[in-house]
Formats: C-alpha cells, structure tokens, sequence
C-alpha cells in the first residue's frame, strides 16, 4: 500500500445554504493503516445522505460535527484491505454507517462495520441502496412507529425521494390510502402512476394554510400516520389534518438543514395534544440486529413487483460534490450514490 495514495474531499467551512465547491478542498495523502480493533477499507461506493449536511452544522444534534479540515463523514460500501479486527477478513465487503468519509480509502473501527455478501440476485450497491438505510430507515419508521393499518391514510412529505418513496409504497403493501407531497407535478404525477400512491400534492410556492387546505381535501378522514422527512410548513400543516390518535414517523427535517440559526416553530405543536397523537423520532442503526430479517422482507416485495426504486449514481469522487447539492435542488432521481474509480488491489 505504499505506494498508494489517498483522495479525499475534506471540509474547509460550515456552509450557508446548500454546500458548494467552495465549502470543500481536496487532499490527497498516504493511504492510512487500522490499528488494534480497527479495518482498513477500499470505499467503493458512497451514499449521499440529507444527513450529511446536518452534521457540516456547528450545532449539529445527534453525531457531533464533522471538524473544519476533515473528511466528509459518510455512509460508504467498501472491501477490507487490511484488518486488524476478528471479525472482518481482507477482501470482505462491508457497509460503514456514518463511520467512514468522502475518500478513496477510510479506517473504521471493527464494531462499526456492517457485513455484507454479494449476490448474484442483485448488484452489490443494493447493499448502500435498498438494502441500507435509505431502505431501511422508511421499513422500520413506516412499520414500527407507523404502525399501518387497511383503511388508514399514511401522508408522506419528499415523498418522491429516496426514502419517502419506499415508506409510501409499504404503506400501500400495508393497505392504507397514501398520499404524497413533493416539489413538481411531474413528481407528483410519478407517485401517482408509477409507484400507486393514491393522490399528491405539490408543495412548491404554498404557505402553511394553503397545504392544510389540500391536505383536508385529499384526507377528509385525517392523516393517520405522517411519514416526514422535511419539517418547517408542511409539518405545521400535517399537524393542523391529524387523525385521533395518529403516529408521526420524525425521519428527517431536510427544510431546516441548509438554514442557519434558530429554526421556528412547529406553530401547531399543540395538535399533538388535541390529537392524541404520537411523535417519535428514530435512527435506524438501533434496528441493526433486524436487518436481515427486514431485508429478506423488503426482496421479496421487490420480486413480487410491489416496491420499486432507483438509483442515482454518480462516477468519480470529483462528481461528489455537484451530486450532493441535488438533494437540495430536488434534482435527483433516486437514491444518490457515487461509485468510485478505484483501481482493483
């Protein structure tokens, strides 16, 4: 590994907005050895997460900050080059969950990678895609904090991306009624017709009292379980359309992470109260001991034709920047991931 180099994009300032090359700098330095406990990975592919901008925060709140001058942290599927950890053995392929970076090679402490095995019943990078958390953040926030019944409406915010997508189409293996609510009406037309949500709504250019209005309409029953991966006026006007005793799913809050400074509100947190209803928020690395038994599930949805999904990806680390401010833009068309152009070892 000597004479091998390591690329990596680190973080030269706390961005203001969505991130741009200016908030980044590239280095390049020695490919780095693990040490007692630790593995040496070749990243193959890196997933583009929304969390990823909430950790560039000074403030951030459940992973501390990524520090000025450091790789980027990241979700990454790499192979082990060397190890010096029992578990993990040279050539295994495992998934490290927000424990490696924006990099050509990252060393990770041997508890904090997740094995996988190829298959030659889908691509390897299922494993960063549906297989990961982008899949398996919406299984267990739809299924365990959901709790989705026949005949319930399950209204589900960024329901065009990645993992809005996927907890709208459980919703509907799970038989509610789901609607949907995203940035264009081509979006919306996509959730309707292609992914079977029953209605959506388009978002753009509405203040809180004009959402509540079309959500009332389009869920004259109340909204059961909201799914939200956004929070700010769509949140506000969920909450004001709040079925007795429904369950918010708190994933995310994609509005709020490329602003600076205190963020307002919920306005209308008190329907929480009128509603009987249910918070919860949850990060699915606490679910990891029911991975497999998620991910055989979630397959066999895929081969019945009951869930679809796409990827996004992007080749070369060059391309990781451009490609991470398309979350932000709602340019993206799926899970957002970048596939590296590492030379075999």
């Amino acid at each position: 590994m000597t004479d091998k180099k390591n690329h990596q994009i680190t973080l030269a300032r706390r961005p203001e907005g969505i991130p741009g090359p200016d908030d980044f700098a590239l280095r390049e330095t020695p490919v780095p050895s693990p040490a007692d406990g630790e593995a040496l990975i070749q990243n193959l592919y890196l997933s583009l997460d929304a969390a990823v901008r909430s950790w560039m925060k000074e403030d951030c709140s459940y992973f501390p900050p990524i520090p000025l001058g450091a790789p980027v942290r990241s979700t990454t599927l790499g192979r082990v080059v060397a190890s010096r950890h029992p578990a993990h053995q040279p050539g295994d392929y495992v998934v490290a969950y927000a424990c490696a970076a924006w990099e050509d090679f990252s060393v990770v402490a041997g508890d904090g990678l997740y094995p996988v095995k190829a298959s030659p019943d889908f691509p390897l990078h299922y494993h960063l895609s549906v297989f990961s958390a982008m899949g398996l953040t919406p299984y267990f926030g739809m299924l365990d904090i959901g709790k989705p019944q026949p005949g319930e409406t399950a209204l589900i915010s960024a329901a065009a991306g990645a993992v809005g997508s996927l907890a709208g189409q459980i919703a509907k293996i799970k038989g509610c009624r789901v609607v949907g609510m995203a940035g264009t009406d081509a979006k919306c037309r996509m959730l309707v017709d292609e992914l079977g949500f029953d209605a959506a709504i388009n978002y753009k250019g509405k203040n809180t009292e004009q959402l509540s209005r079309e959500i009332a309409e389009l869920c004259p029953k109340g909204v059961d379980i909201f799914f939200d991966n956004v929070g700010g006026e769509i949140l506000d006007a969920a909450l004001l359309n709040l079925a007795m005793f429904a369950r918010v799913a708190f994933c995310g809050a994609i509005g709020d992470y490329t602003k600076n400074g205190p963020i307002p509100g919920p306005y209308h947190y008190w329907q929480i109260l009128a509603r009987c209803a249910t918070v919860r928020g949850f990060l699915t690395l606490y679910y990891k001991d029911q991975f497999p038994a998620a991910i055989a599930e979630m397959k066999g949805w895929l081969d019945s034709g009951q869930l679809k999904f796409t990827d996004d990806i992007s080749e070369g680390l060059d391309s990781t920047i451009p490609a991470f401010a398309k979350l932000f833009t709602g340019e993206n068309k799926g899970k957002l991931l970048v596939r590296l152009t590492n030379e075999n070892l």
